[in-house]
């Protein structure tokens, strides 16, 4: 836990030494840059998404400069075009999860201060304001831009006027506590707007999963892709934990979650069998018109974004009626289908692990490729990864498919597994995983903070010059909690949002509209 705490440390004062107030920071030519280009118009992103491992830690001084930039220079008049999706789960999540966290402080961590915890929810409340114009479409999806000085809300042009399913549904958790701690049920019936043309593009008999493109003028799903990586996975995470988040009183997204995981476990899971034990994986679906029929192609291509899906199956399985979490082998009333989940859940943690310890540098990569066992040559691995030839164009860069940039998704996995087993197998990878970021991604010997790699399966890869908030924000976060003393935050009471900011669980004020 010590050594984890130490790198973020040298994460955070890196970016407090040459990007502080900066929206990203960029450890090579140690510099900071806002997502709008103007340096007097930061968004906080990662001030704010840091905020929560902050007061998880016990950094009081730290804490406390965070908290006074926050209260007096961060403002909304931000002119420019801003992503609803990404501001809403880093930035109200990362204002929301502080205040909850400073009102009712786990053991260990800094005292509650109910100012300072009122002061974060009230930031939050008017970014959630500025935020509004957005949500105004006929069924309520959300526009995927928004300018929060002048309040004009832009479509998704390069594809079609479309919202992704993703973006749609992944503010739920942030809106549904908001309107809680304001009681305004505003809030709450914003985010049910989206899941009730989700939940009903996805009623029998279809098999629970959706296309990555939501009509927000109809609410209908785009023919198109079926995938469980960008613009499609925060949507079934979200499933099971909107369960969770409100103290179980919400059984229509436990039936929605049960649907869409049997749909994946019937049509989006492979098994490579050409090792034991065998290695499932995930896949990603295509329509093809043939002869004015459509027709469903699959290819075996799994994005790192994908390994969120092992830790939320276990989860998933975990989920009992008394209001509390049993993994299957402690639940005698565990379901066959809940068994299944809990198995299939760990193999697709096995698998992700895997894409990292079978690299050359330990790191996984952005995108792999499962092979078939007949494709395969003695002594190589069950997945490739696509990447530039280094010796036949040594001046062109590798391709995005063989970057690691500091993602969490398999390090969340391994968390969320430990919690609800305490097997010390998870976080035996979660500390090989931990070793070789240290090897491979610190800049100046952390001094300069840490930086992805382009090319995972090369010692001689190059830098990549940025330090992605998530990785304070989320991988750092959960390598912390996973060394840390178990249930440090207890899976019972709170519930992490995508981007990682822990939310309390709550009994609703506000009756679900989707039954």
């Amino acid at each position: 836990m010590e050594a984890v705490r130490t790198a973020f440390l040298q994460s955070w004062n890196a970016y407090r030494r040459h990007g502080w107030g900066y929206d990203e920071y960029h450890p090579l030519s140690k510099s900071g840059s806002n997502l709008l280009g103007n340096k007097d118009a930061p968004l906080g992103y990662t001030i704010v998404d840091a905020l929560d491992m902050l007061i998880l830690q016990g950094l009081q001084r730290e804490y406390e400069e965070a908290r006074d930039w926050i209260r007096d220079i961060l403002h909304w008049d931000l002119d420019g075009r801003l992503n609803v999706f990404e501001t809403t789960i880093r930035v109200m999540g990362g204002l929301l999860s502080a205040s909850a966290l400073m009102r009712d402080p786990p053991p260990g961590t800094l005292p509650a201060s109910l100012e300072d915890a009122q002061m974060f929810q009230d930031k939050a409340e008017q970014l959630a304001w500025r935020l509004l114009p957005a949500f105004e479409t006929p069924t309520g999806i959300p526009k995927r831009e928004v300018n929060l000085a002048t309040g004009e809300s832009f479509y998704d042009k390069d594809n079609f006027n479309s919202s992704s399913l993703a973006e749609a549904t992944t503010i739920q958790l942030e809106f549904k506590y908001l309107a809680h701690l304001t009681k305004n049920q505003r809030y709450w019936y914003l985010a049910e707007n989206p899941m009730f043309f989700v939940r009903e593009a996805t009623r029998p008999p279809r098999q629970g999963l959706l296309p990555i493109f939501l009509d927000p003028q109809s609410g209908t799903p785009l023919l198109g892709e079926v995938r469980l990586g960008s613009r499609g996975d925060s949507y079934y995470e979200y499933l099971v934990k909107q369960h969770l988040q409100t103290n179980y009183t919400e059984k229509v997204y436990r039936d929605m979650y049960e649907h869409a995981f049997d749909g994946i476990k019937s049509m989006l899971l492979g098994e490579f069998t050409g090792m034991e034990p065998p290695l499932l994986y995930t896949m990603e679906m295509f329509p093809r018109r043939v002869q004015q029929q459509i027709t469903w192609t699959r290819r075996t291509k799994q994005d790192h974004l994908v390994c969120f899906l092992g830790g939320a199956m276990m989860l998933g399985a975990s989920v009992h009626i008394d209001g509390k979490l049993h993994p299957p082998f402690n639940n005698s009333q565990a379901t066959l289908a809940m068994q299944e989940d809990w198995r299939v859940g760990h193999e697709l943690v096995r698998s992700c692990v895997n894409t990292y310890t079978e690299s050359a540098t330990g790191l996984g990569a952005e995108i792999v490729f499962f092979q078939p066992p007949t494709d395969m040559k003695p002594g190589t691995r069950p997945w490739m990864v696509k990447r530039a030839n280094r010796q036949a164009e040594p001046n062109k860069a590798p391709l995005i498919d063989s970057r690691n940039i500091l993602r969490p998704e398999t390090v969340e996995s391994l968390y969320i597994a430990f919690q609800l087993t305490g097997d010390p197998l998870y976080r035996d990878w979660g500390w090989s995983i931990f070793q070789a970021f240290q090897r491979w991604c610190q800049v100046d010997q952390g001094h300069g903070g840490y930086a992805g790699i382009d090319d995972v399966d090369s010692e001689h890869h190059q830098h990549i010059d940025r330090m992605e908030t998530f990785w304070l924000s989320e991988t750092l976060k959960y390598l912390y909690l996973l060394f840390a003393p178990r249930n440090k935050i207890s899976l019972h009471d709170w519930v992490f949002n995508t981007e990682a900011h822990p939310l309390p669980v709550f009994t609703p004020l506000f009756p679900t509209d989707l039954d």
